[in-house]
C-alpha cells in the first residue's frame, strides 16, 4: 500500500523515507501542503498518508479537513511536534485515526503504519442495509449496484459520519466539513436538512440524532 508523506524537514523526511522503503513500503514524500494538494488529485483509493501539522504553507489539519470534506477516507497519521492533550484532540476530531509526538522511534512508526493498513480494506467499502453499499474509496453510494446521487454536501457529511461509524459525530465537525463545498443557499444546505435529505436517500434509521452532541452513523 503506498504512503504519502508530508513533511517539511529535511532530515526527518529522509529518516521516515528510507526506514519505511528499507521496509519494502512505497512512499511519495511532499514537502508542502501544495505539494500534497497536487499530488492527491490523482491519488489512489488505497492509501496511508503521514502529516506534519506545522508545514511551510498551511496547517495540516486544514489539509486533512480538506481531505475528509472530501470524502477521501485513506488513515491519516498526524507526526507532529505538538504535545499538548488538546492539540491530540483536535486532531483526532478533525479526522485523523493516529497520533505520533516528535521526536519518535522509527520502529514505532512503522508499526503504527502497518496497524493502520490492516484496518483499511475493512473501511473502503462498507456493506449497509437495503442493498446500499458505500464505497469510501471511488466515493460512490450504491443500491442494489446502480449509483445513488449525492450533493457535494450530501457526500461530505456521509463520508465524515462514515469515518467514524458507531460513534457520535459533533454537529462542529460536521458542519466543518462541508464549508470547502458550502453553497451560497445556506438556508437549504443547514447541517438538518442536508441529513434529512441523507435519511430520505439512505434509510431513516441509518443516521441518529444526538440532541446536543451531534449525529451517529449506524451501520
Amino acid at each position: 500500500m503506498p504512503i504519502l508523506l508530508v513533511e517539511d524537514d529535511e532530515v526527518l523526511g529522509q529518516a521516515v523515507r528510507d526506514s519505511l522503503t528499507h521496509a519494502g513500503l512505497r512512499l511519495h514524500w511532499c514537502r508542502t501542503a501544495a505539494d500534497a494538494r497536487a499530488w492527491v488529485h490523482d491519488a489512489p483509493a488505497s492509501l496511508i498518508v503521514l502529516l506534519d501539522l506545522g508545514l511551510p504553507d498551511a496547517d495540516g489539519l486544514t489539509l486533512l479537513n480538506e481531505w475528509r470534506a472530501a470524502g477521501r477516507s485513506w488513515p491519516v497519521l498526524v507526526l507532529t511536534a505538538r504535545d499538548a492533550v488538546s492539540e491530540r484532540v483536535r486532531g483526532l476530531r478533525a479526522g485523523a485515526d493516529d497520533y505520533l509526538v516528535k521526536p519518535f522511534d522509527l520502529q514505532e512508526l512503522l508499526a503504527r503504519v502497518e496497524a493502520l493498513a490492516r484496518r483499511q480494506p475493512a473501511r473502503a467499502r462498507l456493506q449497509l442495509r437495503g442493498g446500499l453499499e458505500l464505497d469510501l474509496g471511488q466515493r460512490r453510494l450504491l443500491r442494489d449496484g446502480f449509483p445513488v446521487d449525492l450533493t457535494a454536501m450530501e457526500w461530505a457529511v456521509l463520508a465524515t459520519l462514515a469515518g467514524a461509524p458507531g460513534r457520535i459525530v459533533e454537529r462542529s465537525r460536521l458542519e466543518a466539513s462541508t464549508e470547502p463545498v458550502q453553497k451560497p443557499d445556506s438556508q437549504s444546505n443547514t447541517l438538518e436538512v442536508i441529513v434529512s435529505r441523507l435519511r430520505r436517500k439512505l434509510g431513516a434509521d441509518l443516521i441518529s440524532t444526538h440532541r446536543g452532541l451531534g449525529y451517529r452513523f449506524e451501520p
